[in-house]
């Protein structure tokens, strides 16, 4: 399962100042770009890109259950150079609340506010209240204070980039669903579990 992207990014990134499976040949996306966010060895073998939004239930659940298995066998040992590509879906204030936090921690921090951000997911939408559990995630795991937290959350210049690396995911790499992984070229749309993740990356190492 995927989740679909809801219209009109930029308009939903202007009001943050709050106070299946389908596959390609060769596919030309999924190439690391200048202010990724990755992990692992720049000289791995096997590029595993994963298009994601912070918002997104299947991501979140990939995060969960897949990630720190994934992490551990190929990532951690070098096998595997792994890059998130920032994508909005629905509820898009979310999700670009969730990316601009993790990114205001700063790069060593990025994967676990993001990853802290995908576990209050479900708390987040239950309760409407998503500043609440977005300002202690940036307590911990951030290290922000609350002042800068807020000033996070205000960074126009940090939204419009979002905006700009999102409309490149949408327009260039033509991504319309999270999660979507590209590895050495080939893409998956939806959730990959550990074992198809082994045989693609089996495959890609070749």
């Amino acid at each position: 399962m995927s989740a679909r992207r809801a219209p009109a990014v930029v308009a939903v990134l202007a009001a943050l100042a709050l106070a299946g499976c389908a596959k390609h040949a060769n596919d030309p996306a999924g190439v690391e770009q200048p202010g990724d966010m990755s992990l692992g060895s720049p000289a791995a073998k096997v590029k595993v890109v994963e298009y994601a939004s912070a918002s997104c239930p299947h991501c979140a659940r990939w995060d969960m259950e897949v990630f720190p298995a994934f992490k551990a066998k190929y990532i951690d040992t070098g096998q595997v150079r792994y890059t998130l590509k920032e994508y909005l879906t629905d509820p898009e204030a979310l999700a670009a609340a969730g990316f601009l936090l993790a990114r205001c921690a700063g790069t060593d921090r990025y994967f676990p506010v993001l990853d802290a951000v995908f576990k209050g997911q479900e708390q987040m939408v239950a309760t409407k209240d998503p500043r609440t559990v977005l300002a202690r995630i940036a307590k911990d795991p951030g290290g922000l204070t609350d002042a800068q937290f807020d000033a996070c959350m205000r960074d126009t210049a940090a939204e419009k980039a979002l905006a700009a690396r999102v409309d490149r995911h949408v327009h260039v790499d033509k991504i319309d669903s999270t999660p979507t992984f590209i590895i050495n070229g080939q893409r998956t749309e939806g959730e990959m579990t550990l074992a198809e993740l082994d045989a693609a990356i089996a495959r890609a190492a070749k």
